[in-house]
């Protein structure tokens, strides 16, 4: 079989994980020679309060909804906060800049951050947050058993994937993993 058409060929794999294998020498060296704008601004000064801001703003959009019970809106504040946390921490891959050759393509922003270093204090307190939200509404829920379940589910959601042991480790449910040859 030609190189080509090996290369034409899908990979085949009956596996949901895979793990991402590490960057080539060329990636490393793109990723060393200018700074990752897409993850640096984690260690902002002010980038922290955000979250409480953006936590603040849910909350009071939430508040304001005719109808709307406490219970509910901590519980949506809390599913808005993991879900937006989520897609922008876990699920999207690469950096919206084109000016690093793709060096960061294959990895997210969390495996971004402080070059894939795991618990600096940014790291620690973004894992911080939405465990320190989980137990905010579920005190505001009144421990009721079926927002604690709601709420429990969307924070392992996305506590999970920022643990050490998942660093670079990929559950492909909707994507298919890239083409290794």
């Amino acid at each position: 079989m030609s190189l080509e058409a090996k290369e034409a060929r899908r990979r085949r794999s009956s596996s949901l994980v895979y793990k991402e294998p590490p960057e080539s020498l060329e990636q490393l060296s793109d990723q060393a020679a200018l700074p990752n704008l897409n993850a640096e601004w984690v260690n902002a000064k002010g980038a922290w309060i955000i979250h409480f801001v953006l936590i603040f703003i849910g909350k009071i959009l939430f508040d304001i909804i005719p109808g709307m019970s406490q219970e509910t809106s901590w519980t949506l504040v809390n599913l808005s906060y993991t879900a937006g946390s989520y897609l922008m921490f876990h699920y999207v891959r690469g950096v919206p800049f084109d000016f690093n050759s793709g060096a960061y393509d294959n990895l997210n922003m969390w495996e971004q951050i402080d070059n894939g270093d795991q618990y600096t204090p940014a790291k620690k307190f973004l894992l911080f947050v939405p465990i320190a939200l989980f137990l905010i509404s579920t005190h505001y829920t009144h421990y009721d058993s079926t927002y604690f379940i709601v709420n429990c589910m969307a924070t392992i959601a996305v506590v999970i994937p920022k643990l050490p042991s998942l660093h670079r480790l990929r559950v492909s449910f909707f994507n298919s993993p890239p083409d290794n040859i």
